[in-house]
């Protein structure tokens, strides 16, 4: 008698009820629509290992590095909480990378804000990756941050004084890594929040579907039907983690980490996570500090400019063929960015660096207005 009046008016309930439970989806929706649920736990298990991780580690200067070794030898388990905390970040930005090609593929930047806000996640994501890359304060963890942070140098008269107050000093120490960490601790936090923005933005206007018909049309609830839908997709990434994490978890990791940092020894070739090596690969395309950081920067901004540069009446390319074409070369691209970024500074890879970093810009500016107007004119009017 009691329980019914309290399911009812208890706000809590109502609002998971809302936003799960009886959350109107389109019937059609395939795996690709996963990987938003994916993130949400992902994000989870990185805070609840960053935590633990965090219970053991030093912040101070070489013993960071020794902290690191001791949670892998000398934790009860802690190998695998470290492992699963490193590999964990890679799978993270993977399925963040499938999740931004498939709302692109299917027009979910039409929906301005949900869009706005996935991206501006996606830039403090990165922010949060690259301070824990900088924690266990390897020789490649050093550099990669010591190169990354004077980037901000270019900033015109405050460029020098930004470099200096990010490392509190007139070079990287201890006291960056103090900073750095405790950032790093802060950032998933926010992201926690900006996710449920993102959440209450995209069941506001209703999610997406493959063939982006709009209104109440065909539509069941979430639950039962999306959720088993959304565990068999992530049983799978589990898998896929496991797999890392057991047979080769240093897969993802450089050689170069296993030893700790030496800011007299530069490493022979310096580079990034995979997930930034396609930026890195566009910021060595331009031979000049200043327009290699501009054009790193405009890489990203261009994707808050895509709701504005589409053009075509349709908004999944499930009906255009010839925006299907370049889409998948801008997939090609992205992977041949990645590769070039970890590659050294030479030939052969200069050259090709340069063409994809082109074909990229070519593809957001040029091919998505020009193109989405080429199809209204042949096949829609």
């Amino acid at each position: 008698m009691i329980k019914t009046p309290f399911r009812k008016h208890n706000p809590i309930i109502q609002i998971v009820n809302g936003m799960v439970i009886d959350l109107p989806v389109s019937s059609n929706i395939s795996y690709l629509w996963n990987w938003g649920s994916l993130l949400g736990a992902f994000l989870i298990l990185q805070i609840i290992t960053g935590i633990f991780l965090g219970m053991f580690y030093c912040v101070a200067g070489d013993l960071a590095f020794f902290s690191v070794t001791k949670i892998i030898w000398d934790i009860n388990n802690g190998f695998y909480l470290r492992s699963l905390h490193a590999n964990g970040a890679a799978i993270f930005f993977l399925c963040v990378y499938i999740h931004i090609w498939r709302s692109m593929y299917y027009g979910g930047y039409i929906k301005q804000e949900v869009w706005n806000v996935g991206v501006i996640i996606f830039l403090l994501m990165m922010a949060t990756a690259f301070l824990g890359y900088i924690l266990p304060w390897g020789q490649m963890s050093f550099w990669a941050g010591a190169v990354i942070t004077n980037f901000f140098s270019v900033i015109p008269y405050v460029g020098t004084h930004i470099v200096i107050w990010l490392w509190g000093g007139y070079s990287m120490s201890a006291v960056t890594l103090n900073s750095f960490y405790s950032l790093h601790y802060l950032f998933p936090f926010i992201l926690v929040g900006l996710m449920i923005i993102h959440l209450i933005f995209l069941h506001v206007g209703g999610s997406s579907n493959p063939v982006g018909v709009r209104g109440d049309v065909d539509k069941i609830p979430f639950h039962w039907y999306f959720i088993i839908k959304d565990l068999s997709g992530g049983l799978l990434v589990l898998l896929l983690g496991i797999s890392i994490i057991f047979l080769v978890p240093y897969l993802l990791g450089d050689a170069e980490n296993f030893k700790t940092a030496d800011p007299l020894i530069t490493p022979v070739h310096i580079k990034p996570e995979w997930y930034f090596l396609f930026m890195y690969a566009i910021l060595r395309s331009i031979p000049n500090k200043l327009g290699g950081v501009i054009a790193l920067v405009s890489s990203l901004v261009v994707w808050f400019l895509l709701p504005y540069l589409h053009q075509s009446k349709l908004k999944t390319l499930s009906f255009r063929p010839l925006s299907k074409i370049f889409f998948w070369c801008l997939i090609f691209d992205f992977l041949l960015l990645t590769i070039i970024g970890g590659r050294p500074v030479e030939e052969p890879y200069i050259l090709i660096g340069q063409l994809a970093a082109m074909f990229y810009f070519f593809y957001f500016l040029i091919i998505i207005p020009f193109i989405g107007y080429l199809e209204n004119k042949l096949f829609y009017y």
